[in-house]
């Protein structure tokens, strides 16, 4: 194809895909800035004005010309808002890569953008497009997701950037496949009431998550946890949140005092993709010593309750049924359990493993959404962030 003018433009009415232009070098360059472009992208560091004058009138033209690479401007609001590019395979498929600039980023820019482009690869006779991103890239895997990407893996050591072999997800999308979000991406609400906030953990939550995570009791009936407990594996934890939401498996919350923001526990939903019973789910929580005695994770686990049965379309879970299980002895647990409604069924015997290598009864708890249940103290209404 010659450069420009076979490039072919794709728009939506809101965002337009073009070829790009000598104007296109100074908000390439200052989008090559943004501190996430760098880390989530193989461009320059530093990122010098030469690298943005190559790529827009060498690397770029030259693509289109000898067919390897078809790479378009965005342009949003009138301005340029990034680049997404094909990269064409043997055997019709390729590759789709894209980064925007950060003015432009929580406006479904770059879901236009990227249904645009996929949208031309099956047109020119493409089979399927496979997207590529470092782990702990969200925000790409979204775009990804919500585009119909679908079959996700993980490779470790799968990319390299500027010499660094980094972990990497793929995923693809066929012809014929529907360019819908496969399964749920849930969002953590924020749920304010009285006596607790519930909102999603944060990065500055490490250094409680360990304190709570390195208590004597925590290690005694959560026996899985590593011991020693150390921050790292708090941070872990807390990156690990995000999957199981991305996933479609778990809404984990950071349980916080209501006037200091400060974490108190955590409480999750979880099992949302129960192969036998899709419509049910496991509660599951942990206190920060500081926390215990006050009230604090009944109130948090009612506010829990409400969320997963709360219909989808209301922006909740949708579950028929929760279940809980607590082990013999941890009086706590149990209560917690007893004064937000749920109904002892039973007790599974030498089921639940402890540190000291004894085995000890779990007793079992559910409860349904059309259950009697206290009602949630006052508080504001839940919003998601």
């Amino acid at each position: 194809m010659r450069f420009p003018e076979d490039v072919p433009t794709l728009t939506d009415s809101v965002v337009t895909l073009r070829a790009h232009t000598a104007a296109d070098i100074q908000p390439a360059y200052d989008v090559c800035q943004d501190p996430e472009m760098q880390r989530w992208t193989t461009v320059p560091v530093p990122y010098e004005w030469q690298h943005a004058e190559q790529y827009l009138t060498e690397f770029i033209p030259a693509g289109w010309r000898e067919g390897n690479s078809w790479a378009w401007a965005i342009e949003y609001d009138g301005r340029y808002a990034g680049t997404i590019d094909l990269r064409p395979q043997e055997g019709n498929v390729g590759e789709v890569g894209f980064a925007v600039a950060p003015w432009a980023r929580g406006n479904g820019v770059m879901t236009r953008a990227l249904r645009l482009a996929v949208k031309y690869a099956f047109e020119q006779g493409w089979d399927r497009v496979t997207w590529r991103a470092y782990v702990g890239n969200w925000g790409s895997r979204r775009v990804a997701w919500k585009c119909g990407f679908r079959n996700l893996v993980t490779i470790p050591a799968g990319g390299v950037a500027r010499g660094v072999r980094k972990d990497e997800w793929v995923a693809s999308i066929a012809r014929d496949d529907e360019p819908e979000p496969q399964g749920n991406w849930w969002k953590v609400p924020v749920i304010e009431t009285d006596r607790v906030r519930l909102r999603p953990l944060r990065g500055t939550d490490a250094k409680r998550v360990a304190e709570a995570c390195s208590d004597e009791r925590t290690q005694k009936w959560l026996a899985g946890l590593p011991n020693p407990y150390q921050l790292e594996d708090a941070e872990g934890f807390i990156e690990g949140r995000l999957e199981l939401l991305a996933s479609g498996e778990a809404v984990s919350w950071a349980i916080a005092d209501p006037e200091t923001d400060e974490l108190l526990g955590n409480v999750s939903v979880f099992d949302l993709k129960n192969r036998i019973d899709k419509t049910m789910a496991e509660v599951g929580y942990w206190a920060h010593p500081e926390a215990r005695g006050r009230g604090v994770m009944s109130a948090a686990v009612r506010s829990a309750i409400g969320h997963a049965f709360t219909p989808v379309e209301d922006g909740g879970l949708g579950r028929r049924r929760l279940v809980l299980f607590a082990a013999e002895g941890n009086t706590a647990s149990q209560r917690v359990a007893e004064v937000n409604g749920f109904t002892r069924t039973g007790r599974q015997r030498a089921a639940s493993p402890g540190r000291d290598g004894e085995f000890r009864d779990l007793h079992c708890f559910d409860l349904l959404a059309t259950d009697q249940r206290p009602p949630m103290s006052p508080g504001k209404s839940p919003r998601t962030p």
